[in-house]
């Protein structure tokens, strides 16, 4: 059986719901953050020398990183449902979001936290009044922009069409799905339509909510 090591909080609940949408059995692991710092327990690093989650240990392999993840699990599992075929342009774009998430979409996101926490705790208190200033310039200048162009280019795409590959739902919108639910807990997405329905009827999925009930709601304003 799958041994799926996730975080409270965190990218490891894509994974519960892929193995949900595959119909894959699976043993649920969770890790619970440190109060005060958000990080990952020293748990994590007993499994992997990074010490972050999301990890399957599948027969005795261990697979890191979301999108690696998501790569074994349908190459070995899946019978054709969340991945376009090979060599079609819905694989292209598929192939596309898959790694887009990680790779463009989540570093914006993640510094835009990084920034607004420069005011705060565990910042030293006497620098916390600079920190702060700094931390809203870089968002306001740059970082928020940034975002705003992300946005665009979802709204766009799911304009076109009902997901990120095309016509059909695939792990590409189990891959987006943590950048669309950061940016709707820190900025909000009412103005975006496309990017709103497309967000409703994730949550309308009986696999999407199956994975809810087992690794609870995020709540992303607060995760690192």
């Amino acid at each position: 059986m799958i041994t799926v090591h996730h975080l409270d909080n965190s990218r490891s609940l894509r994974i519960v719901w892929l193995l949900e949408a595959l119909q894959q059995a699976y043993e649920l692991v969770t890790h619970h953050r440190y109060p005060q710092t958000l990080l990952a327990p020293e748990s994590l690093k007993r499994l992997h020398p990074l010490g972050k989650a999301p990890l399957i240990v599948d027969e005795g392999l261990t697979v890191a990183e979301s999108g690696a993840i998501i790569d074994y699990l349908i190459e070995r599992y899946d019978e054709g449902h969340l991945a376009p075929p090979v060599g079609t342009p819905e694989h292209r774009d598929y192939r596309y979001w898959l790694h887009y998430a990680e790779g463009s979409a989540m570093p914006p996101l993640v510094m835009h936290l990084v920034f607004s926490r420069l005011g705060k705790p565990p910042v030293p208190a006497l620098l916390r009044p600079v920190a702060g200033k700094l931390g809203q310039g870089v968002q306001a200048k740059f970082l928020n922009p940034e975002i705003e162009r992300h946005l665009a280019f979802w709204e766009s795409t799911l304009a076109e069409h009902a997901w990120f590959a095309g016509s059909d739902f695939t792990a590409a919108d189990i891959q987006m799905s943590f950048p669309v639910l950061a940016v709707e807990s820190r900025r909000g997405i009412k103005d975006f339509p496309a990017i709103v329905d497309w967000l409703a009827r994730v949550r309308e999925r009986p696999d999407y909510q199956r994975a809810v009930a087992q690794t609870g709601e995020l709540n992303l304003s607060a995760s690192r």
